[in-house]
Order: C-alpha cells, then structure tokens, then sequence
C-alpha cells in the first residue's frame, strides 16, 4: 500500500505500516483519555488518564496486529504466500496470492474477525473479573473498552464489501456458488465502493453537524473507495487474460546481451538497439542471469563505463519474475507484483530465454478484449 513504511517483521513476514496508523492511535488516545474514561472513571488525575490511555491504545494497535497475524497464519498453513501485513486505518492489510479455492478464501478471510471476537471476548472477561476482585477503576474500564473495540472491529470487519474480510466471505461465496473468480472479484469491489460512498456521506452530515470525528469517517470510506477500485480493475484484467499463457503475450525474439560486457559496449551493442527499457543478460553459457534497466546503465558515470561489468549493476535472476512459456499469464502476474519480482517477467524454457512480457504486453491484450478480440497470436516483433 503506498504511504507506508516496513517497521519490521511478524512470523517471518514484513510488517509495514501506514501513515494512518500514527494518527488513528493519537485519535483513539485522545478519545479514550479525555472523554471516555473521565466520564468511567472520575476523579483521576490528568496523568494518570494519560497514560492509561497511551496504554489502551497500544493495546489495541497489538489486537489488530494479532487480526492480521492470523491471516497470514492461516495463508500460510493452506498453502497460499504472504508477501508482507500492512497496518493501516481499517485495521490492517495482508497481502497474500490468491488462494486456490472458495473454501481456502473463506477460511482465510474470516480467521480476521473470528480473532478479533476473541480478542474482545477475552479482553470483556479479564475487565469483568478484574471488577469482581478489585472494583471499578482505570484498569478494568481500560480492559472494557478494549473488549468493546475489538468486539466492534470484529463486527465491522465483517460487513460484506471490499475490502473488508466480509467483502472477501462475500467474494469466496459468489466464486463457490458460480465457479467464476472474477465474478466475485467483481462483486466485492462493487460493494466495497457503495460501502465507501456511504461512509463518506455518513462522515459529512455527521462533520456538519458538529462531530469532528465524521471526518475520520470519511476518510476510512475514501480509503474503502480508492482500494475496492483498484481490485475492480484488477478483476477485469484476470478476466481480459483469462486463459491467455505466457507465450502468447511476451515480445520476442528480444534484445539481450552477455552480463559480462562492459556497460560502455552494452549501451552501444544491445540498449542502443533495444526497443525496451529492461533488456535481459546472458551468462557464460547464454542462459539468462538477470535484467538490466536503462536508468540502471544511465545511472553509471561515464569514465567508469568502459570497466563496470553490466552484471554489476543488474538485477540478478533470484530478484527477477521468470516463467515458463505454457504458464498462465494471470499467475504470473500475481508472482510481478510490486514486492515480488516485479515487471517485466523473463520467459525461460529450459534455461533458454525465449522472450519477456512488459505491461505494455499485458495492456495490449487488455485493449485487444475491449474490441471484443480475445485470443492475442504471440509477436515477433515490437512496434
């Protein structure tokens, strides 16, 4: 998600974590330590409300990583990848591939509340029972509030739009009942952007009307909109490419050139003849060792040109997406996303490169489905 920033890592995953998150905590800080527990509690001190607060709202920061440590979890045990957990506004994002069957989706979306329900569970029965020993006080209406937020994050998170986890229970639903992934895909984006909108006016009427706090409001349903658009449009590609296979899509023969040239001879062998901004390397015995891009070469002073080694300023193999010719293009680009290997992908049969796709392929193939042309013959050259 643009506008974070990795933090660290949570079971072996990188955690991010998004501009939000610093806000939402003041906010809830705020809230907690100057309305809601003067009103619980009366008669503390400033400090002491202070920091109870501070408390409280870690306290739920940790709840929501614990929400999305259980996807990851739960990804990861049915076989599906987990490239990173983003904590944001709406509690949290885990980026993960796409799991294999309706039944998996479901599993994997509604781990999150169920956790969340838990948490709030646990956390109202710890308060109660701290009530029953020692008596009302900042601790057990800390331990309340907790209990309640998490049972309302739970419950929030359940409502069925993108990309909420009920919008996933909403997407694992319709792809069990129709068998058609995008269809789904499609659907909880739709109700993701009418959830969204609806937040959003939600927000204003109550900013009007003197609550400051429905601009929080309207901003989570501006977030709401912005991401159930992009997973919209990212269904319509899967469906442009539905079937489509790698070979159909890359551009080749392409230019490439040995990684142990200088970057001097590279520049005027192989990118001055190239017609792409990304152009493969070759090893010793001609299989493809990495991808080398214009700026990357640019970006090399011109006294050092004619001793740099180009593989010394590549992307390496292990850092690029590579695919076979028969793979289905949609899979593929799931692996190219950002913080996978990225674009474009080397096309590589038995060692051999056989070509690449770029996003000006995949566009191309998107435009070719809008015509109504859904089989695109492969290229052997780039206009």
């Amino acid at each position: 998600m643009s506008g974070s920033v990795r933090v660290g890592r949570v079971l072996g995953v990188p955690l991010r974590m998004h501009w939000s998150v610093p806000v939402l905590i003041v906010l809830l800080a705020y809230g907690l330590g100057r309305e809601t527990l003067p009103a619980w509690t009366p008669g503390r001190t400033g400090t002491v409300y202070a920091l109870a607060s501070v408390v409280g709202a870690v306290l739920l920061m940790g709840s929501l990583l614990l929400h999305e440590a259980a996807h990851a979890v739960a990804a990861r045990r049915k076989g599906v990848s987990v490239e990173d957990v983003t904590l944001w506004a709406l509690g949290g994002m885990t980026k993960m591939g796409r799991p294999r069957t309706a039944g998996v989706a479901f599993w994997v979306a509604v781990v999150g509340p169920l956790t969340s329900l838990v948490i709030g569970g646990a956390a109202l029965g710890v308060g109660i029972g701290v009530h029953a020993l020692t008596g009302w006080g900042v601790p057990t209406a800390v331990l309340i509030w907790l209990g309640w937020a998490n049972l309302l994050l739970g419950v929030f998170n359940l409502l069925p739009a993108s990309p909420l986890d009920g919008g996933r229970v909403v997407q694992a639903a319709v792809w069990w009942r129709t068998g058609d992934r995008e269809r789904a895909d499609r659907a909880a984006g739709r109700s993701g952007q009418i959830l969204g909108v609806a937040l959003i006016a939600l927000g204003w009427i109550s900013f009007l009307r003197g609550n400051t706090g429905g601009l929080w409001l309207s901003l989570i349903g501006l977030f709401m909109v912005i991401i159930a658009n992009a997973e919209r449009q990212r269904a319509g590609v899967n469906t442009a490419l539905r079937g489509v296979r790698v070979a159909d899509a890359m551009s080749a023969p392409v230019a490439a050139g040995a990684d142990w040239l200088t970057v001097g001879r590279f520049i005027d062998d192989v990118a001055a003849h190239s017609r792409h901004s990304v152009m493969p390397v070759l090893d010793f015995e001609g299989q493809p060792s990495g991808a080398v891009q214009l700026r990357a070469l640019a970006a090399v002073p011109t006294e050092a040109r004619e001793t740099q080694r180009v593989r010394d300023v590549a992307t390496p193999l292990s850092r690029c997406t590579v695919a076979e010719p028969g793979e289905l293009l949609s899979e593929v680009l799931e692996r190219a996303r950002p913080g996978g290997g990225g674009m474009p992908v080397l096309v590589v049969d038995h060692g051999q490169l056989e070509g690449i796709v770029t996003m000006h392929d995949v566009n191309r193939l998107f435009q070719l489905h809008g015509l109504g042309i859904t089989t695109a013959p492969p290229e052997s050259t780039r206009p």
